[in-house]
């Protein structure tokens, strides 16, 4: 499809809360103020945050189609604005939000603040439901659009759960948009990028790996295996990988940090420091680039654990070396000629970028959906304490909708 760019690139405009521009920033403003009501951290239900929403789009006429979690305590939500043989623009959030827990928060965290300066405080502010207020407000100028077979592209409204702890929640969503044979021309994911596009990122696996050895007292050590040490041992491999990586791996100028990654995040085992430990437990992960393979690395883990257990168990038959992925979510790059890449890029008048982090669009992407990253509010602010948004920031982003949604018309 040929795409005639109609607007202009958006200037982010600093605004104060005296001088709000708008009717319609005060409304996305109000619908981020209940978003943020909503303690949606990824360990509680995301449900009632579901059930508001499906209700705000049933006073337009709309209906959501919900795919669940296994024991049905949260779930994602899909809805559709346009006729159904139309190809869709996809924009998507996450609805879940990290924790609060040990941060030192000047304002009410599940209480939208205006700080007086510019900025809106909350968890979630700008990871990542800024963006999803910016949608919703955008909804009413949908529905009329639509009313009026004026889209020559529908638009599709994708929240999902779980994204904080592995992009749970977004493959059984996607899941249900093949299984229903919807065409998705592209995805917006609004994960927050100063409303400056994001192109690429890399991919990322959790690996958790449990070590049994043999316990004994500690004056009669080699009677025992002892698990923490040998944990010990494949994480100085994992290290060794890692600086062989930021050494001779290949590089990729795009990204802040442009090559592929490992590190180990989190250790636990033995019982008393007079104990040889049976037990010992490490999870480690991985970070690479698009076009990598993730897994040559997490094989010569494997293959090194293997070396280790023979040792093992030449003292305890039991010895036991698991390696387990526990969250994998794939890397990401652009598709520079779809329909999703051509709108912002002629919108947004700026250069893509890559990042180290990960989002939802490489699941998406992975399915066939080409997508960008783009949305309102600073990475750096996601996930601190005091998170806010800036009041520009949503401005820019309505503003932005405002530009596509003209794209979007016949």
């Amino acid at each position: 499809m040929a795409i005639a760019c109609r607007g202009e690139a958006v200037q982010t405009r600093k605004l104060t809360s005296p001088d709000m521009p708008s009717a319609m920033t005060a409304t996305t403003v109000d619908l981020l103020a209940e978003l943020i009501r909503f303690d949606t951290t990824s360990r509680h239900s995301n449900l009632k945050l579901i059930a508001w929403v499906q209700d705000y789009l049933s006073r337009f006429g709309l209906s959501c189609r919900l795919t669940y979690n296994e024991d049905g305590s949260k779930a994602n939500l899909f809805c559709r604005i346009g006729r159904e043989d139309l190809a869709m623009i996809v924009l998507s959030g996450h609805s879940d939000v990290v924790p609060v827990d040990g941060q030192d928060w000047t304002y009410p965290p599940f209480e939208l603040t205006d700080g007086d300066d510019g900025r809106l405080y909350g968890r979630g502010s700008a990871d990542m439901k800024g963006f999803i207020a910016c949608v919703l407000a955008k909804v009413p100028d949908f529905v009329e659009l639509a009313k009026s077979d004026s889209l020559k592209q529908a638009i599709g409204i994708a929240l999902s759960y779980d994204e904080e702890v592995g992009c749970l929640g977004a493959g059984r969503l996607i899941e249900d948009l093949v299984s229903q044979g919807a065409r998705v021309a592209g995805c917006l994911v609004g994960e927050p990028t100063s409303m400056k596009p994001v192109i690429a990122h890399k991919g990322i696996a959790h690996y958790r790996c449990r070590i049994r050895g043999r316990a004994a007292h500690s004056s009669l050590t080699p009677l025992g295996v002892n698990a923490i040490e040998y944990a010990a041992k494949l994480i100085t491999h994992i290290r060794k990988l890692a600086d062989a990586e930021a050494s001779f791996g290949h590089r990729q100028p795009l990204y802040d940090v442009p090559f592929t990654t490992m590190q180990t995040g989190l250790i636990t085992g033995g019982v008393a420091c007079n104990i040889v430990p049976a037990d010992c437990e490490f999870m480690f992960e991985c970070r690479w680039l698009p076009g990598d393979d993730p897994q040559r690395l997490v094989a010569s883990v494997t293959d090194y654990a293997a070396s280790l257990l023979v040792e093992m168990r030449a003292v305890a038959d039991e010895a036991a070396i698991d390696i387990e992925r526990v969250v994998h979510s794939p890397a990401f790059e652009a598709e520079p000629d779809s329909d999703i890449s051509r709108y912002v890029s002629c919108l947004c008048h700026c250069e893509g970028r890559g990042v180290a982090y990960t989002t939802e669009a490489g699941l998406f992407s992975e399915a066939g959906m080409p997508c960008v990253v783009l949305g309102p509010g600073s990475i750096e602010q996601a996930h601190r304490p005091d998170e806010f948004i800036e009041i520009a920031q949503l401005q820019a982003c309505h503003d932005w909708l405002g530009l596509l949604t003209n794209n979007l018309i016949k």
